[in-house]
């Protein structure tokens, strides 16, 4: 078959593959536009989940009728004024947009200047242009974009269900919404109104802008979020770590007014939390990032959804250092947990104005039965001998500095493992061996950093029984675990003995740590770095310290554990990303008792 240049029209359906997938991407593409016309009122109006009808209107500058008539051109944009393809400060800049949309659909298009007396429209049937007609309206821009893709019928096979598509146009649009919070943005679809975020003015207004799009919860458990490096500038919001998600739907970046999904800034976000979010959860973050334009790349993706840094390490480095250093200092956990802890305690109250038990009740089936209250542990009842309650801390009066400490003073241990504290302005409940686990971790790894861990010989060698092929595995990180403290040697087939152990791990469970990190050699492969996985090993260690659980405090002991959590580093989560203590206010008990 010889050589031959295809059809004009098919060229444009084409092309119209890669910037048109889907009714969101049109919707993108022709909001985008309306921003760049310095619009502040944006209206979107989908039907069908946006393949029967999507209208864009906007208040923005307009278009006269040769604009009008150039802007369905491929390759013809107004956002290009010296051709410099560095220096793009603009959201569109390619000019494939419109005659995209209006090769697949019946594209109208009708639009007024400020200062014309009248309007123009042009309807682009499949590729073909009609002519330029007046028509009266008012200042802005009006984009129809009817039966989408009725021109390919194979890709209308692709769609979703019309309630799919239409949340992912409002996904899409909340994106664009919270990178731009000046301008007010509307969204009907089928007649309901999806989404109406009013414009937002002020220092604060990206922070109540977030709270639209993320919820109210992550304007509440979010810290702010502002550094500078060189010519980059980072600001923005990031969720505590003890606020995470299922998704990662999110976390949002916005660079130089575009929202991305960049998978070096998603990459170096979850190295920011690497340590503070539980197995299969997400954090949630709405965080911009500035910078002169010739330092970034938009032209990598047709749907410019992806960016390229000229300096990726720089990136990656002010992302997670300042991050982290922001959780650090963030020094409390999540309201949520409070509002949980109430509500929680709210749906038992009340439950005592009918103290007849039922006949049929069994306490032992109850899912408020503590722990160790079966049969066999009878003794626990026994106050004198076995206390579940110790009111030692409580029979001295705490000091005013005491009181005005963020996690207060030590009254109560109750069960052996959560100890009861007594603040200025509410409660403080404390699960010690949680903490406990963060504090011996971040002391690890300080130790790392100095390379100062603390070693312990073992009198008896501990020996753990394991296959052939996990023994095989340990001992082929044997380094690793010997600059951690850790010296195993193999103790014939299938069993490895362990003769030296960091000394926070001397009175913990020595057999269980190994085992674990077995576990989690076999899972890291490749792609795991030397950073994350000398962290990973701390943290096993960490886990299986358990000199604090179960075991009765002092109240000396008590609030020196509660001082040395407030001085230490993302005190407020365990390794795992579990909440250490839970904080309940004055005015919160008083509710549940009908004081206030």
């Amino acid at each position: 078959m010889s050589v031959r240049k295809l059809d004009p029209v098919l060229i444009d359906r084409i092309a119209a593959g890669e910037v048109v997938e889907r009714p969101a991407s049109a919707v993108k593409e022709l909001v985008e536009n309306a921003i760049d016309a310095e619009a502040r009122h944006i209206e979107i109006v989908i039907t069908s989940g946006g393949r029967d009808l999507i209208r864009v209107v906007d208040d923005g500058m307009g278009m006269s009728a040769a604009d009008l008539t150039l802007a369905v051109e491929r390759h013809a944009t107004s956002k290009l004024p010296d051709g410099n393809l560095f220096a793009i400060a603009t959201l569109g800049f390619r000019g494939e947009a419109l005659p995209s949309i209006g090769a697949v659909a019946r594209l109208t298009i009708a639009s007024r200047k400020k200062d014309a007396s009248t309007g123009s429209t042009l309807t682009v049937d499949a590729g073909l242009k009609g002519d330029v007609k007046p028509v009266a309206m008012m200042q802005g821009t009006r984009v129809d974009v009817a039966d989408l893709f009725f021109a390919t019928p194979a890709r209308l096979k692709f769609l979703k269900t019309d309630r799919a598509e239409a949340q992912a146009v409002a996904d899409m649009i909340k994106r664009i919404a919270l990178a731009h919070p000046e301008i007010r943005f509307t969204l009907v679809s089928d007649g309901s109104t999806l989404l109406d975020c009013p414009a937002e003015y002020g220092g604060d207004a990206f922070a109540r802008r977030a709270g639209v799009i993320l919820g109210k919860d992550f304007a509440e458990n979010a810290i702010t979020v502002d550094a500078i490096r060189e010519e980059i500038k980072l600001w923005g919001l990031a969720g505590l770590g003890t606020f995470h998600r299922p998704t990662a739907n999110n976390i949002h970046f916005i660079v130089n007014g575009r929202p991305v999904r960049d998978r070096l800034l998603i990459g170096a976000l979850k190295a920011a939390y690497q340590d503070l979010l539980p197995a299969g959860r997400h954090p949630a973050a709405a965080l911009v990032i500035s910078m002169p334009p010739h330092l970034v790349d938009v032209n990598v993706h047709p749907a410019k959804s992806e960016v390229r840094f000229r300096d990726p390490g720089l990136i990656r480095g002010l992302l997670v250092s300042t991050l982290r250093d922001a959780l650090q200092h963030a020094g409390r956990t999540t309201s949520t947990l409070a509002h949980r802890a109430f509500n929680a305690l709210s749906r038992n109250h009340g439950s005592y104005q009918n103290p007849t038990p039922s006949s049929s009740w069994d306490w032992q089936q109850s899912p408020s039965r503590p722990d160790g209250f079966d049969e066999a542990a009878q003794a626990a009842f026994d106050t004198l001998s076995n206390p579940s309650v110790d009111m030692r801390a409580g029979l001295s009066v705490p000091s005013d500095d005491t009181l005005d400490k963020p996690l207060g003073a030590a009254r109560a241990q109750i069960h052996d493992t959560y100890i009861v504290a007594q603040t200025r302005n509410g409660v403080v409940l404390v699960d010690q061996h949680a903490a406990h686990e963060r504090l011996v971790y971040e002391k690890l790894k300080r130790d790392r950093e100095k390379k100062t861990i603390t070693r312990q010989m073992l009198l008896i060698p501990v020996i753990v029984d394991l296959d052939a092929v996990a023994a095989d595995r340990l001992l082929a990180h044997q380094d690793i675990l010997e600059n951690l403290g850790l010296s195993i040697d193999s103790f014939g087939p299938g069993a490895v003995s362990v003769t030296e152990v960091p000394a926070s791990l001397a009175e913990g469970n020595i057999d269980g740590a190994v085992r674990d990190l077995v576990e989690s050699f076999e899972e890291w492969g490749t792609g795991a770095t030397l950073e994350a996985r000398l962290d990973h090993v701390l943290k096993t260690f960490a886990c299986h310290h358990s000199v604090r659980a179960g075991r009765r405090l002092r109240a000396e002991e008590m609030d020196a554990l509660l001082r040395e959590m407030e001085a230490t580093p993302n005190s407020g989560q365990c390794n795992h990303g579990r909440p250490t203590y839970i904080e309940l206010k004055l005015a919160d008990l008083e509710r549940l008792f009908g004081r206030s």
